[in-house]
């Protein structure tokens, strides 16, 4: 089931990070603790890019064939929506 993979790369991330804190919690090396955070960082997106796939495979496929153009053009604004948050940080 692919809720079972979203959630193990989950944990798998929430475990690296609570790596992190305890880094900072010891006063580790400043790069040492950012280039975690990088890979933290890496695992999430990995996990929203995942998500995405199996939304767009599943909700925006239904609704481009279906015949309700409102809620073709809901989704498509929704993933425009995405898009561009993604690349605002």
């Amino acid at each position: 089931m692919e809720n079972d993979s979203t959630i193990r790369r989950l944990k798998t991330v929430e475990g690296h990070l609570r790596g992190v804190i305890r880094m900072v919690e010891e006063d580790v090396y400043c790069i040492d603790i950012i280039r975690q955070i990088q890979a933290v960082e890496a695992a999430l997106n990995k996990v929203s890019a995942q998500i995405l796939e199996g939304h767009l495979n599943s909700c925006v496929t239904t609704a481009i064939q279906g015949n309700d153009p409102k809620e073709r053009t809901r989704v498509l604004k929704e993933i425009t929506e995405v898009f561009e948050m993604s690349t605002k940080v």
